[in-house]
């Protein structure tokens, strides 16, 4: 029988949130740079793939809703596909060509050069993933990948990477905050839709009109590699 209180445990997983916090914080640059590059892409007809498994794909579609619906104020719907989400097209594949290419096969059907595919793993080792992974970069798409602890696999194949900290509840709700983050970094960068109610439009500018302070003295805990 152990001598750990309920109380003890609950703030246990608090402190361990907490230590990630300066990793999260670390990372902003880079997800600032990715909701630039993504405020350019999704307006003019671009689209974002993304993918996860069991958290990290709830994760993927919390993403790629906010995308096609909006985070904060009225803004144009912006194409955004969580991979995961069309089950007849996932059970198909994995029962015609294995679980592995469940991801990318629907990467090569919908993927275009220019596009981005955004992975997200806490392990950064699932082999559906990796795969995924490779089928963006023949297509000649921008991988991105939001992992836990690094390095791992899926780091060494994607373009751009964010790991952060942490055990594996840390590292998905650290990645739940990266995509808020996200999200605020590209609705930064794009105007407010026409006739938008005024109280979403106030809201949207207030939200929007300042980019966060960063501590300098903390390391960043991204990896970007060459494409």
């Amino acid at each position: 029988m152990t001598d750990v209180t309920p109380h003890q445990v609950l703030g246990g997983h608090v402190d361990r949130l907490e230590a990630a916090l300066p990793a999260l914080r670390a990372a902003a640059p880079t997800l600032v740079r990715w909701g630039n590059t993504l405020a350019g892409l999704l307006p003019t007809g671009g689209r974002l793939l993304a993918a996860g498994n069991g958290g990290s794909a709830a994760e993927a579609q919390h993403l790629t809703a906010e995308l096609v619906g909006r985070f904060e104020g009225e803004r144009q719907a912006l194409s955004a596909i969580a991979l995961h989400a069309d089950t007849s097209s996932m059970t198909a594949i994995g029962n015609d060509y294995g679980y592995e290419e469940v991801f990318a096969r629907q990467v090569r059907a919908h993927g275009r050069p220019g596009d981005v595919l955004l992975l997200l793993s806490t392990s950064g080792r699932s082999p559906n993933l990796l795969a995924a992974a490779d089928a963006a970069r023949e297509l000649d798409m921008d991988c991105w990948a939001l992992t836990g602890p690094g390095p791992n696999p899926l780091v060494g194949r994607a373009t751009d990477a964010v790991c952060l900290p942490g055990d594996t509840a840390t590292v998905q709700e650290s990645h739940l905050a990266a995509v808020h983050m996200l999200c605020r970094a590209l609705e930064a960068q794009l105007p407010a839709a026409p006739g938008a109610p005024a109280e979403l439009v106030g809201r949207y500018h207030r939200t929007h009109r300042r980019t966060p302070t960063l501590d300098p003295t903390i390391a960043p805990t991204t990896v970007r590699r060459p494409a």
